[in-house]
């Protein structure tokens, strides 16, 4: 890190010696039209992809924790698809997407539908890559489900002695007591969207996609590094990247005290009363 952050100062190509050259790469990038595009696509990106993993995973979690027979079966099966990730799972839904043979497509032909041309649209990549977001949420349903059955039944009992529906357990018992899972969930999974770089690596074939409409940060620092050879501008770039995560984290962190309960606040803020009376 330390190496890299000295490179952000430098002019460097990986084969001449790197050339000093002050800020000269910071003042590049906040002129970078090409980087204004990535940031725009990686921050729309998260700012969908974020909160419908965190519903649809949550949503899951709640009917897995039901007890019926077979639910571990159905646990399973939820949990499964989050195995495939990665350039496995870019693969498949380049298929599953396809416009000419692709699954989607096919099944709309027989309701008489003529589907668009989804990752290969600038109005539909996105929102493709998006969707794609949505197989791996069995992994985060697993995380909500073992915060749910840490709830104490005690507390459901005496909600529904005083009249309390499900809806009103939900909103006022379930969810302030795995508001930390949420928590979790939400800064780990925002964290993960900021360096998407393989749906885009992998389904544009290392460029950005119609109109740029593909084009991640993260993919963007890499083809500056790897592909035009500027590891020094890449660098800055990597470093820029980094302020801007640790921001966002401590806002989302700072938001947190309005909205995260945690149970062991509760006898402290008591004692703490108790002992300024």
């Amino acid at each position: 890190m330390v190496y890299s952050l000295i490179l952000s100062f430098t002019d460097w190509n990986l084969i001449d010696p790197a050339e000093f050259v002050g800020f000269a790469n910071y003042a590049e990038a906040f002129s970078d039209p090409d980087l204004g595009q990535s940031l725009k696509v990686t921050l729309v990106y998260a700012a969908v992809s974020v909160p419908l993993q965190t519903v649809l995973s949550l949503a899951v979690a709640l009917l897995m924790n039901v007890k019926v027979r077979g639910i571990h079966v159905f646990r399973t099966i939820w949990y499964l698809p989050s195995l495939v990730t990665g350039v496995a799972q870019a693969v498949l839904f380049i298929w599953v997407f396809n416009p000419s043979y692709g699954l989607v497509n096919g099944l709309l032909r027989l309701v008489g539908v003529e589907g668009p041309r989804w990752l290969f649209d600038a109005d539909w990549a996105l929102a493709t890559v998006v969707i794609m977001s949505l197989w791996t949420v069995g992994g985060n349903m697993i995380i909500y489900l073992a915060g749910l059955q840490d709830i104490a039944k005690e507390l459901y009992e005496a909600a529904q002695i005083d009249g309390a529906g499900r809806w009103r357990s939900l909103w006022n018992i379930t969810l302030p007591q795995i508001s930390p899972v949420i928590f979790f969930n939400v800064v780990t999974g925002l964290i993960y969207a900021m360096q998407t770089f393989t749906q885009g690596y992998v389904v544009t074939h290392n460029g950005g996609g119609p109109s740029d409409s593909l084009l991640f940060y993260v993919l963007y620092l890499y083809n500056n590094a790897f592909s035009f050879f500027r590891m020094g501008y890449a660098s800055a770039l990597a470093w820029i990247f980094f302020v801007m995560i640790m921001v966002l984290t401590a806002l989302v962190f700072r938001g947190s005290a309005f909205w995260v309960y945690y149970e062991s606040q509760r006898p402290k803020a008591r004692k703490r009363g108790a002992h300024a009376g």
